[in-house]
């Protein structure tokens, strides 16, 4: 099958949602389908605002047509809600062809917490791009529950997964020069340091031991400048990550806003336990669904979930982590995919 996914989150940029494309590409071509991922790389860009190392793509429209056109796509996905999301979607609608979209990011939490735009505004631009697409592929059963309530339809459960190759399990802590002469235990946090993260959260914990924080972003200088006495990695490659997590006594996880937070999968992959808070991402992650809670803690109180996982044993943290494959997440991400044309209906449904 062809498949076309857009996407504005692709390489070089670090996080979730390309770490989560990039593994879904792999796994999907290895079956044996031909991927033509249209990412901002492809177009002129300019740097998004406020986002250092995050470009969008300038006036993509012309190109878009270009690119799908010369592909001629079975199956057409959109990941991602900015400029390539936006000029696919009209791509797509002004052909009568179907297709489906995800959604990865609360982004009208972070335009209200960095700009202050009213969250129902957000909401209604994200319920208005959704609307026309055949499958709203989203991550958690929580998020799609908090979508329902906000108007979304035609919404599918599509869950992420984790490289346990890459991220392999240590029974006890590992080694890493950066951490080695801290004191013990070492929290660890990974993701953007930026207004959606609620980041101080984790640096204003009162806990024994260090802290340690891995990733960039918009707050980066200032929180610097307040919390001295955090080692701060930057972004690593993704070899040395895993090294990193590996060599963490707990990893925290402060975020409030999460669809899914494939950042502790990871964690809970080499050995670590996760702290975070009873929302969405962590919810799924940690599977509190049958009220148990497996790899790590959840408390409205991130200081008594940070007490809780320091309990828990390394060998739980990887047993929960080993239920996520991107083999699985893949399958699913291929069932929900929709015939852009009817033509292609037996391509897409074999």
């Amino acid at each position: 099958m062809k498949i076309a996914l857009i996407t504005d989150a692709w390489q070089p940029q670090v996080n979730g949602v390309v770490t989560t494309l990039v593994e879904l590409v792999r796994e999907i071509e290895q079956a044996g389908h031909q991927v033509e991922v249209i990412h901002p790389g492809l177009f002129k860009t300019k740097p998004c605002p406020g986002y250092d190392g995050i470009d969008l793509a300038v006036r993509p429209k012309n190109r878009i047509r270009e690119l799908l056109d010369a592909f001629e796509p079975q199956a057409i996905h959109i990941a991602t809600e900015g400029p390539l999301g936006w000029a696919a979607r009209g791509y797509c609608l002004k052909r009568g062809l179907s297709f489906t979209t995800a959604f990865h990011t609360k982004f009208p939490e972070i335009l209200n917490a960095a700009l202050k735009v009213p969250l129902s505004w957000g909401y209604a631009l994200f319920r208005h791009f959704h609307k026309p697409s055949s499958g709203v592929m989203v991550p958690t059963q929580g998020v799609l529950l908090m979508l329902e309530k906000r108007g979304f339809s035609n919404l599918r459960r599509w869950t992420h997964g984790v490289d346990l190759s890459l991220f392999s399990f240590h029974a006890s802590c590992g080694d890493h020069p950066a951490l080695r002469s801290l004191e013990r235990p070492v929290s660890l946090f990974v993701g953007r340091v930026s207004y959606e993260k609620n980041i101080e959260a984790f640096l204003q914990l009162d806990v024994p031991g260090s802290k340690v924080v891995c990733g960039v972003g918009p707050l980066e200088t200032s929180l610097k400048s307040r919390y001295s006495g955090v080692r701060w990695l930057g972004v690593l490659p993704r070899d040395e990550l895993a090294q990193v997590y590996a060599a963490a006594d707990v990893f925290v996880m402060p975020s409030k806003s999460e669809t899914f937070g494939l950042v502790m999968l990871e964690a809970m992959a080499t050995g670590t336990p996760v702290a975070a808070y009873p929302v969405d991402g962590p919810l799924e992650v940690l599977g509190a669904e049958d009220q148990q809670v497996y790899g790590g803690a959840l408390d409205d109180n991130l200081q008594q979930a940070w007490c809780l996982a320091a309990k828990v044993s390394r060998t739980e943290a990887r047993a929960r982590s080993e239920g996520f494959s991107w083999s699985h997440a893949s399958n699913l991400f291929l069932e929900h995919l929709v015939p852009a044309h009817p033509m292609f209906q037996s391509a897409v449904r074999p």
